[in-house]
């Protein structure tokens, strides 16, 4: 790269949404993608399995690109590879454990072959095209989480990945601010991309070290349960501290989950998760030992419909009955949007008997992010000239801004790009570009890619309104009824009625057709089609009407005293002075044999 070749930063997501991170970092010939992952849809994005970045921004460069680093192996970092590999070959970079989860997902597509996973140790530098990176470790809620530092013709740009300062980390992998410190002073940090996730909390987070010692507490506290553990399959340095808790007690550890058990297997076989063969067990042998000698740790904290806890929640699930003798830890935090669906999950578990602790009510969960504090520290230490807080809402991007503003950094200084922005690093500092691309919401559902959000209004009013379906053949020469009409209908009404009521829309669109055809004038398709619409919407306010009407019948009675004690109000006065009276006079009463009492 010339030393006077611009770099551009062009953000297809992850800016304004806790979801689908993706950077594309461009030189004039070359690209080298930051990450690339998902987000969950939401109650709005009904069918809906995944949102992807807005890879349109790509289109015409998918020949620039010379590789993707992954920082870790988290679903809103990793979860929309298979996807852009589907229209690119691309090299992805990444710690060994983070590739590990990447090849699982490609694996289950079939796209390894379009891909080649290079393995980064910790403090190693190398060469992707032209940009030269080196990675430092990171601690965050996942293990081998990679910090990139990647040096380009206008400077050093630092990512610095989800992130924590946890002085007391399980693996003892501490975020490298030194190395951090030593980058700020050669050759100079000019531009931080930063975590945002929590800059609105202040002070520093909780250690993780410290959840341990909770659960620890939980543990001794129900030595005599079963006890089943939630947490996220990818928290390996969560389940390691389960996995010691329940061994120093002598119990079995089975893992309940497809992820949860995929992931297990792999942080064993890479030696970063620590569980002998003898203390671990298959979920379908937990029923051979005694309750207080086991501990399952599974996927479902969040509620999850299929997921295995939920199932045994709801009685179905296959390996576990859920009863009095189980005590129930939910080590996580609750996302967003997943309260209802929580708390009704403790609910069943309740009604089973279950004995459920949250992480609301103990320190039994922490965050894998960063507090301002924090922040502060990661600020200090790289010197940065520019700052872009990327990974969070736009109001944790904000609060992110105005904490850096806070600690000294001049306001010119620190930009603050969306989703389809871009800023561009040149020898004379760094220019905010708006909207080179939507930056736009990509729905995956399967195979089908959509890009529009009207599909899903028509969901949600399918959801509420359910369907009515009119069809019917008409001969438009001879102005005839040649077949139906035929009525189906689906969520619309009760299933024990439906019948009555599509024969009524049956003999309504008969004649009001009929009468349309022998009525001479211009008929076509599109008449006809509005004709049946309206009927068929017309009989909507009929069968309301006739609902309403039902009502009134069968409360005919209440109606009939409700009215009259309307028009008589004199009637309603005369039984509630009867009966204060009454109430007064045993209140009385009470009340003297009190003063007797206490001798007042």
């Amino acid at each position: 790269m010339a030393m006077d070749d611009n770099i551009a930063v062009t953000f297809l997501g992850g800016l304004g949404d806790i979801g689908r991170n993706c950077a594309v970092i461009e030189s004039k010939d070359q690209i080298l993608l930051l990450d690339c992952g998902q987000l969950f849809p939401d109650e709005a994005m009904p069918g809906a399995h995944s949102v992807l970045p807005d890879f349109s921004y790509l289109n015409d460069r998918f020949e620039k690109i010379v590789g993707c680093i992954v920082t870790h192996g988290h679903e809103d970092h990793i979860g929309a590879l298979s996807h852009a590999l589907r229209l690119a070959e691309f090299p992805i970079y990444g710690s060994a454990f983070t590739l590990g989860m990447v090849r699982h997902r490609l694996d289950e597509v079939s796209l390894m072959g379009r891909t080649e996973l290079i393995p980064i140790q910790d403090g190693e530098t190398l060469s992707i095209g032209d940009f030269e990176c080196e990675f430092l470790p990171v601690t965050h809620s996942i293990p081998r989480g990679l910090i990139s530092a990647i040096r380009t013709s206008q400077g050093l740009i630092l990512h610095s990945s989800d992130f924590k300062l946890d002085l007391n980390p399980i693996d003892g992998r501490l975020t490298n601010l030194k190395r951090i410190n030593e980058l700020s002073k050669e050759p100079g940090i000019r531009l931080l991309l930063c975590d945002s996730t929590n800059a609105e909390i202040p002070g520093e987070s909780i250690s993780e070290s410290a959840v341990g010692v909770e659960l620890k507490k939980v543990f001794h506290d129900n030595e005599g349960k079963r006890i089943i553990t939630a947490c996220f399959s990818s928290h390996i340095h969560r389940v390691q501290q389960i996995v010691d808790i329940a061994v120093s007690q002598g119990r079995k550890v089975a893992t309940l989950g497809f992820s949860m058990r995929r992931n297990v297997g792999l942080a064993r076989d890479l030696g970063i998760l620590a569980l002998a063969e003898d203390d671990l067990i298959d979920i379908s042998e937990v029923n051979s030992y005694p309750p207080e000698k086991i501990c399952v740790i599974s996927t479902g904290s969040q509620a999850e419909s299929r997921s295995s806890l939920f199932l045994a929640a709801n009685g179905k699930g296959r390996w576990l009955e859920i009863g009095t003798e189980d005590v129930i830890i939910l080590s996580s935090r609750t996302i967003p949007g997943n309260e209802k669906r929580i708390g009704r999950m403790i609910n069943y578990l309740n009604r089973r008997g279950a004995n459920v602790i949250s992480a609301d009510f103990l320190n039994i969960h922490t965050s894998g992010h960063g507090h301002q504090d924090e922040l502060t520290s990661l600020h200090q230490a790289a010197k940065a000239d520019w700052l872009v807080p990327v990974h969070g809402e736009y109001r944790h991007l904000i609060a992110h801004r105005n904490l850096a503003v806070g600690n000294g950094m001049s306001a010119e200084r620190v930009l603050v790009p969306v989703d389809g922005d871009q800023v561009i690093l040149g020898k004379d500092g760094l220019t905010l570009k708006r909207k080179v691309c939507e930056g736009s919401y990509v729905f995956a559902q399967g195979a089908l890619i959509e890009r529009e959000h009207g599909v899903f209004a028509e969901r949600i009013t399918l959801g509420e309104e359910g369907c009515v379906v009119i069809s019917l053949t008409v001969d438009l020469h001879d102005c005839t009824i040649v077949a139906g009409p035929t009525v189906i209908s689906k969520g619309w009404v009760n299933n024990g009625i439906a019948s009555d009521y599509e024969r009524e829309i049956m003999g309504l669109v008969t004649e009001g057709i009929s009468k349309m055809l022998n009525g001479g004038g211009q008929i076509n398709p599109e008449g006809i089609s509005q004709k049946v619409r309206r009927i068929a919407g017309g009989f909507d306010g009929a069968a309301k009407n006739l609902l309403f009407e039902e009502i009134l019948n069968k409360f005919k009675k209440e109606r009939k005293l409700f009215n009259h004690f309307i028009s008589n109000p004199n009637e309603v006065y005369d039984v509630l002075a009867k009966g204060a009276e009454k109430a007064k006079k045993i209140a009385n009463s009470v009340l003297i044999r009190v003063r007797k009492k206490i001798g007042y």
